[in-house]
């Protein structure tokens, strides 16, 4: 279960930004990068795209960009696009929709509320890659938290949570969020939970929070994971190795 409408908060007056983000693979591994707007916006890097170990690539959001970045693993595409991903499946080489969960998720807002850029990694739909996100300088000021999860949870996974692929030997490639292993109010924040009052932290949120405390770990856990600066530059990083 994602936050609730993220895309649709803390936007104000649009205006140039000059806001460039780098995203980085540092897994040894393939990645497929994805970005999904949230805003109208095209979406950038078309969506979609291969990123080998070690290599980088370049985005740059219109003014007032608002959405999100997330990394598939385990794809296999045609020369037309057509294919699917271990995890993070979202339609195609070049996303059409929002990645299958689990997975781990960046999300931002530029220019919103201040002048100030918004942003998180959450794990509210669980996760299956480790991310970063670090801003780089441009005219940066304010508070640029780092934000992100360094630590691999796929290898802590408890049993009821993990999504296995039986192509690699029931490796474990992924860790589903309690919402969606269990389906119940008290873990999706819904009915009854529905509340920043009545949703609370459960056991497996606070074992994604123990691990990557600088990443939402459930549905409310806005005070220690939304992030802000102004005017920054931002380097997106796939299995990052250190803050």
């Amino acid at each position: 279960m994602a936050k609730k409408s993220f895309f649709k908060v803390r936007i104000s007056t649009k205006k140039a930004t000059g806001t460039v983000f780098t995203l980085h693979n540092n897994c040894p591994y393939t990645v497929w990068p994805s970005t999904l707007s949230g805003n109208g916006a095209a979406s950038l890097g078309e969506g979609g795209f291969m990123l080998s170990p070690g290599a980088s690539s370049t985005l740059y959001p219109p003014a007032g960009w608002s959405g999100r970045f997330w990394a598939r693993t385990g794809c296999s595409f045609d020369a037309t696009g057509e294919g699917k991903c271990s995890t993070g499946n979202c339609g195609g080489l070049q996303c059409n929709a929002g990645g299958t969960p689990p997975v781990s998720l960046v999300e931002f807002t530029l220019n919103g509320a201040g002048g100030q850029d918004f942003y998180d990694v959450s794990l509210v739909d669980g996760y299956n890659v480790g991310i970063g996100v670090k801003p780089t300088g441009g005219s940066m000021s304010g508070n640029c938290q780092y934000a992100g999860c360094v630590t691999d949870l796929n290898k802590s996974c408890p049993p009821q949570l993990q999504v296995k692929d039986p192509s690699k030997g029931e490796a474990v490639v992924a860790c589903k969020s309690a919402c969606a292993a269990f389906n119940s109010a008290e873990y999706c924040c819904t009915g009854d939970h529905g509340s920043p009052e009545t949703c609370s932290p459960t056991q497996y949120s606070q074992m994604f929070k123990a691990a990557c405390p600088t990443a939402y770990s459930y549905a409310y856990d806005d005070a220690s994971s939304t992030c802000t600066c102004t005017a920054s530059d931002y380097l997106i990083t796939f299995c990052p190795s250190s803050v």
